[in-house]
């Protein structure tokens, strides 16, 4: 195992008009589950080819372990990478697939075998072993990949969106094994997707990209309690963040006839006279007409525990939704309990009953102080070196 440093790394492709990758500082603890997330072209991808050695760094240096991999070639990183299209041989049985890199690696044939049989007892592949891939399901077939990426016990796993390709059913079950296997091999594990779900469920840490640039690397939970900026904010969670403008007033940030408690210690963060206000669909409710602001009913989801609500704000709504995609009409979305007696057209009032994020209306940074996503991530720290020492002891 080995952790993994990006120190100032920078990556531009010739003829490009801005980098892909810009000044990306990034440590991967030992034996870490990071998971890289962003929209299409962020830069999450280069980001593991440059780590694979697949493409070249422009500017920085990327260390593996104590060692400066930066213009190593790709055999000599003792990585091994799992893609997204499976990359398997077609007229090779499954055994001769895993154990293909034992093979060119001159692996004696009784160490090959063993090896072989061990990864597909991890996979629950025992059965499959003579059978060629044409005979197994997209969730087979990534198992498969997964072995002969296991039979080398590597430092480092390399995983470039390896679930995009199976169904919504299948995805499910595959990312719960591949937690448990890496949590049960124990290597470091850098897994690239754009599925912020996958992400929030399968990552020791998260690392958010847009455009080439890291936004904010820190737990699932404190990604979501705690977001950097707007777009780590609307990003993560499903569905996105509620994001609305607010005018600042003496006792606070009114949204027509709601107001939001607005702390004194992000007060005086911004000269602004309006913030934006990000709230999740869970803490949005109904009330009554002169505690919140007026909405339009669009669009009811069943999910049955569950249902959300879309809503629109009148033509003359003093509120106004704060929507980084003008493609489509903004929507506000409520998350309530399931059955919901609301229906298409219907007439609300809402207001925030729950927690709050404030954001500077010019620069998209979260108004909350620095030390409070520090401190929590430091709790969790602790929790971490607590009980590697319980289980040490």
């Amino acid at each position: 195992m080995a952790s993994v440093s990006f120190a100032n790394v920078t990556c531009r492709y010739p003829g490009a008009i801005r980098d892909s990758v810009s000044h990306l500082d990034l440590e991967i603890r030992d034996g870490e589950f990071l998971v890289l997330v962003g929209p299409s072209g962020c830069g999450k991808s280069t980001v593991l080819r440059m780590l694979a050695g697949l493409e070249e760094v422009t500017d920085g240096r990327i260390w593996i372990g104590d060692r400066d991999a930066t213009a190593l070639h790709p055999k000599d990183r003792d990585i091994a990478m799992v893609f997204q299209n499976y990359a398997l041989y077609p007229h090779l049985t499954v055994r001769e697939n895993i154990g293909f890199p034992l093979k060119i690696a001159k692996c004696p044939k009784d160490k090959r075998d063993r090896r072989i049989k061990e990864a597909a007892r991890l996979l629950n592949l025992t059965d499959y072993l003579d059978r060629k891939p044409k005979a197994l399901s997209g969730g087979q077939r990534q198992r498969v990949a997964m072995g002969r990426a296991i039979v080398r016990s590597p430092e480092i796993f390399l995983m470039d969106e390896p679930l995009s390709n199976l169904d919504a059913k299948l995805r499910v079950q595959t990312r719960s094994q591949i937690s448990e296997l890496t949590d049960h091999l124990g290597v470091t594990t850098v897994y690239v997707t754009h599925d912020q779900t996958e992400a929030m469920t399968m990552g020791d840490r998260v690392a958010v990209l847009k455009d080439g640039q890291l936004q904010q690397v820190d737990t699932p939970a404190n990604l979501y309690d705690h977001p950097a900026n707007e777009f780590v904010a609307g990003f993560i969670g499903s569905p996105s963040m509620n994001v609305l403008s607010g005018t600042v007033e003496p006792c606070g940030v009114r949204l027509e006839n709601a107001t939001v408690e607005f702390p004194d210690d992000m007060r005086a963060r911004t000269s602004n006279p309006t913030v934006h206000l990000g709230i999740r669909p869970e803490d949005l409710e109904v009330v009554e007409q002169s505690r919140g602001f007026e909405a339009h009913v669009e669009l009811v989801e069943e999910l049955g525990a569950d249902a959300y609500v879309h809503v629109s704000l009148p033509r003359r709504s003093p509120v106004t939704i704060v929507s980084p995609n003008t493609e489509r009409p903004a929507h506000i979305i409520v998350r309530t309990s399931g059955r919901s007696p609301l229906k298409r057209f219907d007439r609300v009032w809402l207001a925030p009953t729950g927690h709050g994020h404030f954001f500077d209306a010019e620069t998209g940074h979260n108004l909350a102080p620095d030390d409070v996503a520090t401190d929590a991530g430091n709790e969790k720290d602790a929790r971490v070196a607590t009980d590697t020492g319980s289980t040490a002891a």
